[in-house]
């Protein structure tokens, strides 16, 4: 499917699709789909839905995640991944700014084509929520901006992050969490959390759809999908999971050329052409653009009048 003629497209907005995911039984997988591409693999794979970092995004410009992506920025990203007809939850880092700036983030996401976004209570320069030394916002300054997001948005799912556990402790986490779910939060995501014990008890302390984090070489365990699920949570992100694997490939890749002269000792652990034009549908736009422009050649010279 190529989403590109109006029979193709999805007939409610991507945060109605994302919601009716989070009413039904089970927990929601959220793979990170940094480009189109990847997203598209992620929707053959048999994922609903999918997860855009903001860790992901910096890294494939080059930067690191500190919060100085702008809005713009993210919304080219947006567009790539929903392109793919998956519901896509964003990372708005802090939200850009504050109370109004929270708003245009909204309305701007909602416009790129957005299904959810999650901001997070944290000060700029943000930092990953699994590292140290992290600077908190006041609980009602996050709380206005959950707020602010709550009235701007026509359809948006709206997750609030608390990074609180790590440095202000499990009741200050809680708490902040039970202030953003009045602000007007759906659901609330409690990063960083170390311990099955600390994600069932934060569970047993907020009755509102819960988000975990299963990023790699971090403070969270692995667990799968289903163990999160019976711990309590309704989603779970894989975030740049799918970044790291095709940055390693990459490496692999320039290294060979420069030990080999050349790709020839790669080409096993390459996309075949074959199997990128399937991946992007290329005959299909091919198809498409066909059966809608028609070729026609010109007879002869026009005459001058």
């Amino acid at each position: 499917m190529t989403y590109l003629i109006a029979a193709d497209l999805p007939t409610k907005p991507a945060g109605e699709r994302f919601r009716e995911f989070l009413d039904r039984p089970g927990i929601l997988q959220l793979p990170g789909t940094h480009n189109g591409q990847s997203a598209l693999q992620a929707k053959a794979a048999g994922f609903e839905a999918s997860y855009l970092s903001g860790a992901a995004m910096t890294a494939q410009m080059g930067l690191p995640d500190l919060g100085i992506i702008t809005v713009d920025e993210v919304c080219f990203f947006i567009k790539q991944v929903a392109r793919s007809g998956l519901p896509v939850l964003v990372d708005g880092d802090t939200g850009y700014g504050e109370a109004l700036n929270v708003m245009h983030m909204v309305r701007s996401f909602e416009d790129a084509g957005a299904a959810a976004v999650h901001i997070e209570d944290q000060l700029l320069p943000k930092k990953c929520g699994h590292l140290n030394d992290k600077k908190l916002a006041s609980a009602t300054d996050m709380a206005a901006k959950v707020h602010a997001a709550s009235r701007a948005r026509r359809h948006l799912y709206i997750i609030a992050r608390t990074d609180a556990a790590a440095s202000e402790g499990m009741d200050a986490a809680v708490d902040r969490a039970n202030l953003y779910v009045e602000a007007g939060a759906d659901a609330i995501f409690p990063e960083a959390l170390y311990n099955a014990d600390a994600f069932r008890e934060f569970a047993r302390r907020v009755k509102v759809p819960l988000l975990a984090n299963m990023t790699e070489f971090g403070k969270t365990p692995f667990f799968t999908a289903s163990e999160f699920e019976e711990m309590g949570y309704k989603m779970v992100i894989w975030p740049v999971s799918a970044l790291r694997v095709a940055n390693k490939a990459q490496e692999k890749l320039y290294a060979a050329i420069k030990r080999d002269g050349g790709t020839h000792k790669v080409l096993d652990d390459m996309q075949t052409r074959k199997e990128l034009y399937a991946t992007i549908g290329y005959e299909k736009y091919e198809e498409l653009d066909a059966s809608i422009v028609k070729t026609v050649i010109p007879d002869g010279m026009p005459q001058r009048g």
